[in-house]
């Protein structure tokens, strides 16, 4: 078992449903979030978590193929949940071309990607 991180126990998805309709330009635009940021020296690292049967949104899709494309900027998709532990179950990568990478399959290949990203973005310089 592991301990929990969380800075709210309590917390949950925000419901955006108040916000429909917002922007008359474009009615069917809606914010979307991401659940796992990490930052070290201007770089980043992206992660969404997806249940094994759970699908991801065409905005949600495009949201992150667009901030894949950024410099510095990492993007995963992570197949698995932390509701009895954590399970992963499949790690993608989008690439700057928005194209959907298998990377890993397990808990242990995500710690290993993570620590990998850290060690690389902790090595660069501030431009």
């Amino acid at each position: 078992m592991f301990e929990p991180a969380m800075r709210n126990a309590y917390a949950t998805h925000v419901d955006f449903g108040f916000l429909r309709g917002l922007i008359p330009a474009n009615p069917k635009a809606m914010p979307s979030n991401i659940d796992m940021v990490f930052e070290r020296k201007a770089h980043f690292l992206f992660g969404e978590w997806k249940r094994p049967t759970e699908s991801m949104s065409v905005g949600q899709e495009i949201v992150l193929t667009n901030l894949a494309k950024q410099p510095k900027t990492t993007v995963l998709v992570i197949t698995g949940n932390t509701d009895n532990g954590v399970e992963v179950t499949g790690i993608q990568q989008i690439n700057s071309f928005g194209m959907f990478v298998d990377i890993g399959r397990d808990v242990d290949d995500l710690k290993s990607i993570l620590n990998d990203w850290y060690v690389e973005a902790n090595a660069a310089t501030y431009e």
